[in-house]
């Protein structure tokens, strides 16, 4: 199936697939649109697939450090070149869905269903509460340890900055290759400890008021949600919550799986009046 490549702004951006819905996909950290490839193959047949590396996150990364404002602007801009005329859905990993939770709740109307995978409700007071100080100390550990190497790269030291972020995420069995990552993808932990870029603390609470399906890895030391809104999430008309045998990247390890029940999903939704095309 053809890809069609195009730049909203400085972003290059690939359209592949038909189909009257469009799918828009984000990645995290240290990704780039290539982690959706088995995705693209698995939905083109039937959606508009839409998929870009986040900015700040190109090799060689372009531009300066957006702010979370200037990100949900230019995710809203994407949105709203690939289709003008209806809301689109969103899949989301990673820091793909911080960024995504925050453009679907800043401008609902421009957002039918959610797809989030592995990120939940981050920025909730009720998560915070559901780790227990050891995994308060892991997350703290790799977060800054990836902020860190960020503030040695802006200091001119890019060698030993790239060495400190592949070290990372060799050690969280990352599977894109080393030479694809860089120490600018760590932005995101810089915003988050250090402020760059005015920080992460405008974040809004993470409520979908669409249809979202939720999948998380089983197989990590901590996950990235609360019960309370894995709870609240399985109550909502046409969302699914649905765990899969392992760790954090569930589109690498559990591909075909994840592929089926997103699919399916998807399908489902569709079908029923809460969801808005």
């Amino acid at each position: 199936m053809s890809q069609h490549c195009f730049y909203v702004n400085d972003t290059e951006v690939f359209l592949e697939g038909r189909g009257s819905q469009t799918v828009v996909m984000l990645h995290g950290w240290p990704d780039t649109h290539r982690l959706w490839d088995g995705m693209v193959a698995a939905l083109s047949p039937q959606y508009r697939c839409v998929r870009f590396t986040l900015p700040g996150f190109e090799t060689p990364a372009s531009g300066k450090t957006r702010s979370l404002a200037e990100m949900t602007a230019q995710l809203l801009a994407i949105v709203d070149t690939v289709s003008p005329g209806q809301p689109v859905t969103l899949l989301l990993h990673d820091w793909g869905c911080i960024f995504g939770y925050e453009l679907a709740m800043r401008h609902p109307e421009r957002i039918n269903r959610i797809v989030g995978i592995d990120i939940g409700d981050h920025n909730a007071g009720a998560y915070l509460k559901a780790l227990n100080g050891k995994q308060k100390l892991q997350i703290l550990g790799y977060q800054w340890w990836l902020a860190a190497a960020w503030g040695v790269g802006m200091l001119g030291a890019e060698g030993l900055a790239n060495g400190m972020t592949r070290w990372m995420a060799r050690a969280m069995r990352c599977p894109t290759p080393p030479t694809a990552m860089h120490w600018r993808m760590n932005t995101p932990y810089a915003m988050a400890w250090l402020g760059t870029a005015g920080g992460l603390r405008g974040t809004l609470p993470v409520r979908p008021h669409c249809p979202m399906f939720y999948a998380y890895g089983k197989r990590k030391p901590f996950m990235f949600h609360s019960p309370r809104w894995m709870q609240t999430l399985s109550a909502q008309a046409d969302s699914r919550v649905q765990s899969f045998d392992c760790g954090h990247w569930i589109m690498v390890d559990q591909a075909n799986a994840l592929q089926s029940a997103v699919q399916q999903w998807l399908e489902n939704t569709a079908k029923h009046p809460s969801y808005r095309a």
